[in-house]
């Protein structure tokens, strides 16, 4: 199947779960949204839970290359990192799934696929990467704070500040998904929170 379909299926799905609980999506209407057989839906992902695997991974992924993008959007460190957290809040504002993924709490509506791999005969690359462990809370923090620290030019002796700092900011983001401050405030956080910015900062 080509990259497009499958995607269609992905949307098909994620459209579903947004209608109806995760146990009330029926594979044949996934299918038939998408304009395909119920058997080439199988064929991709293997099973429902292959399906639900798959459109974790594929909202983990849009959600990290968020992170690059918002962190890419400024020079100013202080700003990347407020563009960050900026986007964590609004991407799981928006998400059901991301919400879930990066707070652990997923309710009785979503999927809540293992987080584990699980055995894989897919002959689909997409999908047998789908099938390996998928992120937990704990390992989004160490990718949005190492992708924060990647970006700001820091020297060998400075990294352990800026790590510190950068999961400092990380975990406050995550913080403002669980209890959203008032209109505004996550940005007053952040900055407060890197004041005074720590040396290899570099603003």
């Amino acid at each position: 199947m080509m990259p497009a379909a499958r995607e269609s299926l992905l949307d098909a799905a994620y459209t579903a779960l947004a209608r109806r609980a995760w146990s009330a999506v029926r594979m044949v209407d996934v299918a038939a949204v998408a304009g395909v057989s119920r058997q080439t839906l199988y064929n991709e992902f293997g099973s429902k839970d292959g399906l639900a695997r798959a459109l974790v991974r594929r909202e983990a992924d849009a959600y990290l290359a968020g992170v690059d993008r918002a962190l890419a959007a400024h020079t100013d460190a202080r700003d990347r990192l407020v563009a960050a957290v900026e986007w964590t809040a609004s991407a799981a504002r928006g998400n059901a799934l991301v919400r879930a993924m990066l707070t652990g709490c997923w309710g009785e509506r979503l999927p809540s696929p293992g987080l584990s791999a699980v055995p894989s005969s897919s002959a689909v690359p997409a999908q047998r990467r789908a099938d390996g462990p998928l992120p937990s809370p704990a390992d989004f923090v160490a990718l949005v704070r190492d992708r924060a620290v990647a970006t700001l030019a820091v020297s060998r002796a400075d990294a352990p500040e800026v790590t510190r700092s950068c999961e400092l900011v990380v975990r406050l983001g995550l913080s403002c998904v669980v209890a959203p401050p008032a209109e505004g405030a996550t940005t007053e956080l952040v900055r407060a929170a890197l004041v005074p910015p720590p040396r290899g900062y570099g603003v």
